[in-house]
């Protein structure tokens, strides 16, 4: 027999029991602005700072938990607008085909631009030649180029190809033109075949991983000159003024349809600190930070 005064305890203990279920059924199933579990996909041409700002963000936000997975350009795409995953970061907007289904559904599109990135050509160190214009550039991937120089991309079907492509107009590449499988092996390709040219992400050069980092310091730049301009190298600066010609926007792309952790995720991105993580990786942040300036009598 249960005594009177034991119910209100046993009444109490019994709701701490459903709340307690209810918070792990919600924490396990939705996602808020800073908490919750969620996945995003991401060009894995734009790891390191992507990486890079979600160690900040998870670090200041440790009940969020997002999954980011990492594919080609085409894979990416194909996550994203299959309806499986509501994020994605990506160096460049959706194309009218990409964003129709979204629209259909009455689904706003929220992008946010973050920084600007840039298409590397990169051959060994003591490689002298280390100058190209980009008609040459278009010439080499067109096959019209006497050099026949290697030329090596990170995967067929990355966004690098994508945006080569666009800017050649080209549907095939030469011979001397191929793809390998990631910026890391085009980078460590480049170490054993110093004369060859390799065609990476100025992010993955910026911040290399650690495992690759070596090989990054054995390599270089070529400047490459556009039209009615100065041989230039993608620097942080030649980015975000567009002297160097080959540059891409990197932006969030959000089909949530709500205020998620894709939510919180991009507006860290975008805040302060999130465009001074951009600042320090070397790329160009889409909005300079402030300074403050003390002056000391």
């Amino acid at each position: 027999m249960i005594k009177k005064g034991f119910l209100p305890f046993v009444f109490m203990f019994s709701l701490l029991i459903m709340f307690a279920c209810r918070q792990q059924t919600v924490s396990d199933n939705t996602d808020e602005i800073t908490y919750g579990n969620a996945t995003m996909v991401a060009d894995e041409s734009l790891y390191p700072i992507v990486d890079d700002e979600y160690q900040i963000f998870s670090n200041d936000y440790k009940r969020a938990n997002i999954n980011i997975i990492y594919k080609p350009l085409t894979d990416a795409l194909d996550l994203f607008t299959s309806d499986s995953i509501d994020v994605a970061i990506l160096p460049r907007k959706l194309s009218e085909k990409e964003a129709k289904s979204y629209l259909d559904k009455n689904i706003i599109i929220r992008y946010t631009k973050f920084a600007i990135d840039g298409i590397a050509l990169i051959t060994g160190k003591n490689n002298p030649d280390s100058l190209i214009t980009v008609t040459e550039l278009k010439d080499a991937l067109s096959g019209n180029s006497k050099k026949n120089t290697p030329i090596v991309f990170d995967n067929p079907k990355s966004s690098t190809v994508e945006y080569l492509m666009s800017l050649t107009g080209v549907k095939t590449f030469p011979k001397n033109v191929y793809a390998l499988k990631s910026n890391k092996e085009v980078i460590k390709y480049i170490v054993k075949n110093p004369n060859a040219i390799g065609i990476v992400s100025v992010a993955w050069m910026k911040r290399p991983t650690q495992d690759i980092a070596a090989d990054v310091e054995k390599t270089r730049f070529i400047a490459v000159k556009g039209e009615g301009k100065t041989y230039e190298k993608p620097t942080q600066s030649n980015l975000k003024v567009d002297n160097y010609p080959l540059i891409r926007d990197l932006y969030i792309i959000n089909c949530q349809g709500r205020a998620g952790l894709g939510t919180g995720f991009a507006a860290f991105v975008a805040s302060e600190l999130g465009q001074r993580i951009i600042l320090k990786s070397g790329l160009a942040p889409d909005s300079l930070p402030s300074r403050q300036i003390k002056i000391r009598n």
